[in-house]
Order: structure tokens, then C-alpha cells, then sequence
């Protein structure tokens, strides 16, 4: 199949670009660093020459924080609902998007928010869609989970609040899995499904579980306040994207579902965290 990717060049994206080759799929890439910036796709006709003869999209572009040239409304919202629009127009055979968890009736920040209504406006088309909503996902190539590594080594460990507030961490090659078998069959048609894995773990036992991934003993937690973590992020949030004040609060808001679902897509359990940082 000819399968258009836009965030072919970030971290799922080239992962997923990968994959699809190996199948044998013929991948248009679509990206940056191909020369297509969503900042400039806002319109149905901006898209069109870009689907010619395409049998699937996939739409994998994200930000975790905006910058001076990247704005969530425009890369979340507007830039992939002018897309699917585009996608109707064609006549495209299926259209995957990846979105976050949490983009649902309790999305709170910009981030979530914005990813939700071009969600909604998918599950409105006409379309034959599937909406793949990953957890945090990790792996080979994750500049967050690079970060949370070099977190984990410290042997005082400073996490914000009490660190109880739920993850459910997936692997990047679980989310890649799901996505091929979107692909391939229409076992995730015109459904939501959350990419979680196989339990939820608070943040905390999160960074122990990757230390003792890394071959060192557990670590004394420092606890830091989230009152003053978000009067710091206002200052050094550019240093920090991840940490940002509506990171931080999605963070304390906790990020799990149940893996009912994406166990039955996959066709066998989600990875454990353990096993996942085995890979």
C-alpha cells in the first residue's frame, strides 16, 4: 500500500516509517525534514497534491510543549483536521491518528484540548478511521525517556509531589504493533483505543522500576512541592518543555486506562514495563 506519514522524522514517526518498509508498504514521508511544515497545511488544498494515489494516512505529528514556532492549536488541531478533510475529499481509504490519552471529556490543558477536536471531528467523517491514544511512550529514541533515564541514575531522585499520581508507560513497539494491525485489518475501525501498558504504576516506582532496569539499587525520593514546581516552570520552561506548568498538571492528574482493548488489537498482552525496558 502507498501510505503517507507525516511525522515521519520524530520519534514514533520514524519507528513506524521503518516498520511499514519492512512490510513492504511504500512510505511517502511527510514531514520537516521533507519539506512539509503543518504550521503552513491549515487549508483542505494544502494537502490535496499530497494525496495522490495514497491508500492510508497516517497522522503521528505531536509537540509535548509549544515553542515560539509551534503551537498546539495549529500542529494538534487545525493542520490534521484539514487533513481528514482533504482525506474525504480523495476518497482515502483509511486514515489512523495518533493521538494522546486523555484527549477525551477530561482534557484539561491546550495539549489535550486541542488533540481532542480533531479527534472528534475524525469519529464525524466519513472516513474509516482508527484513533490510537498512547500513554507515555518510551523506547530507543525518546528524548523524554532519555531524560527520565538520566533522572533514575541520580541516587537521590527529586519527583514532583509525593510521586503517587499514575503512569502507564508503553513501549514504543507495542504502539508500532497496534498501528500495523490498524493498518493491515479492521480489527480498530472507527474505534478509540488506548495504548497503555499492562498496568498503571506511580510515577515514583516508574523511575525505580527503570534504575533497577539499569543495574543500581533504589534511589531516595525527594519529594518537591507541585506548588513550587509550577512558579519554576513559568521561569524555565523553555529549558525543561517536559516539565512545563500543563505538563506538570497533567502529570498530577495521572494518565492510565484500561489495556482491554489494546490487548485484543495487539493479540496478546501490552509489554510490561520490566519487559519493555528489556528491549
Amino acid at each position: 500500500m502507498r501510505i503517507l506519514l507525516t511525522g515521519s522524522s520524530g520519534f514514533v514517526g520514524s519507528h513506524l516509517h521503518q516498520a511499514l518498509c519492512d512490510l513492504s508498504h511504500e512510505v511517502i514521508p511527510c514531514s520537516r525534514a521533507s519539506g512539509v511544515d503543518f504550521n503552513n497545511m491549515l487549508t483542505a488544498e494544502d494537502w490535496l497534491p499530497h494525496l495522490n494515489d495514497i491508500d492510508v494516512v497516517i497522522n503521528c505529528v505531536g509537540i509535548i510543549a509549544e515553542t515560539r514556532t509551534q503551537h498546539f492549536r495549529q500542529l494538534h488541531q487545525l493542520a490534521p483536521i484539514t487533513l481528514f478533510d482533504a482525506c474525504q475529499r480523495c476518497g482515502i481509504h483509511k486514515v489512523i491518528q495518533i493521538s494522546a490519552l486523555g484527549a477525551d471529556d477530561t482534557a484539561f490543558t491546550p495539549y489535550q484540548l486541542n488533540r481532542k477536536v480533531a479527534d472528534d471531528f475524525l469519529r464525524a467523517s466519513t472516513l474509516n478511521w482508527a484513533i490510537i491514544q498512547p500513554s507515555l511512550i518510551y523506547g530507543e529514541g525518546s528524548k523524554s525517556f532519555r531524560l527520565f533515564q538520566l533522572m533514575a541514575k541520580l541516587p537521590l531522585i527529586a519527583v514532583p509531589g509525593n510521586g503517587e499520581y499514575l503512569v502507564q508507560p508503553v513501549h514504543i513497539s507495542d504502539v508500532v504493533r497496534a498501528v500495523l494491525a490498524s493498518v493491515t485489518t479492521d480489527n480498530a475501525s472507527k474505534k478509540t483505543i488506548a495504548a497503555v501498558g499492562t498496568e498503571a504504576v506511580s510515577y515514583k516506582q516508574w523511575l525505580q522500576t527503570i534504575r533497577n532496569s539499569l543495574g543500581k539499587k533504589p534511589a531516595l525520593i525527594i519529594p518537591i512541592p507541585f506548588t513550587l514546581l509550577f512558579m519554576m516552570s513559568k521561569v524555565f520552561w523553555t529549558l525543561f518543555p517536559l516539565f512545563s506548568e500543563d505538563n506538570l498538571k497533567m502529570l498530577q492528574a495521572g494518565n492510565s486506562a484500561s489495556a482491554a482493548d489494546f490487548t485484543q488489537l495487539l493479540q496478546r498482552p501490552p509489554l510490561s514495563v520490566e519487559e519493555g525496558l528489556k528491549q
